[in-house]
């Protein structure tokens, strides 16, 4: 079942187009991987997904409801959450409270919910009382994604999760990510680690100039000999 569809999406900053036409479909349950060069526009359609950016054209879906043009806060009371590369904690609050920003559009209890998060990403469990501008970047970021999974999203966005991390992070950050998706939750993740991305997807998309250049599943264009070439360093 399709749970999100980005349709002949046309959008980009003050008047320039960086995103042409592009199309983009995901399932429930599924991850979504968008792969290519730097300046192909990945950001810019997650930042367009969730409202920070008001597409020129075309239309955002969620469970088929038109979300074109929603203000971030309203889609995220619709089911999406998104996790930034940069910005992405509150640095001089405690890492609970940071959840608890998370949780600021909750009018129930969420103190399940949290217990929850502290069961997925146990070190912050145990540091919940320390400031998270005082943490290393890979918890730093597993706060970012605690803090997204507060409102029990049925879509999450994952801006460039592994940038700047040591590579045993990195490999943690993966193994979160495919923890967290075994829950049901659907993503879209855009990663500058393209094969490991790819490697974890049920679905890619290959972004060029902002365009759609090709799409399969991830152990497909893995197997694809130009997608190799071009974009996952022969």
């Amino acid at each position: 079942m399709t749970i999100l569809e980005v349709e002949h999406i046309t959008a980009g900053y003050s008047k320039i187009d960086i995103l042409h036409d592009v199309r983009i479909r995901v399932n429930a349950g599924q991850i979504v991987s968008v792969i290519g060069p730097n300046g192909a526009g990945k950001s810019t359609l997650l930042k367009t997904i969730f409202g920070i950016l008001k597409p020129r054209n075309g239309k955002v879906i969620l469970n088929s409801e038109d979300i074109t043009g929603f203000k971030p806060d309203r889609i995220a009371r619709k089911g999406i959450s998104y996790v930034p590369q940069v910005d992405n904690v509150f640095p001089t609050l405690t890492i609970e409270e940071n959840l608890e920003m998370g949780a600021f559009i909750r009018n129930d209890d969420y103190s399940r919910r949290m217990t929850e998060i502290y069961e997925l990403f146990p070190v912050l469990g145990e540091r919940k009382k320390q400031k998270a501008g005082q943490l290393s970047g890979g918890q730093r970021q597993m706060v970012a994604m605690g803090r997204a999974l507060m409102l029990d999203p049925r879509v999450l966005l994952l801006d460039e999760p592994s940038a700047g991390l040591a590579p045993v992070l990195v490999a943690s950050i993966f193994e979160k990510i495919i923890e967290i998706n075994a829950t049901g939750v659907a993503m879209i993740i855009v990663e500058q680690n393209a094969r490991e991305a790819l490697k974890m997807a049920h679905h890619g998309y290959v972004l060029s100039m902002g365009k759609n250049v090709l799409d399969n599943s991830g152990e497909a264009l893995l197997a694809n000999e130009e997608v190799g070439k071009l974009y996952l360093g022969g």
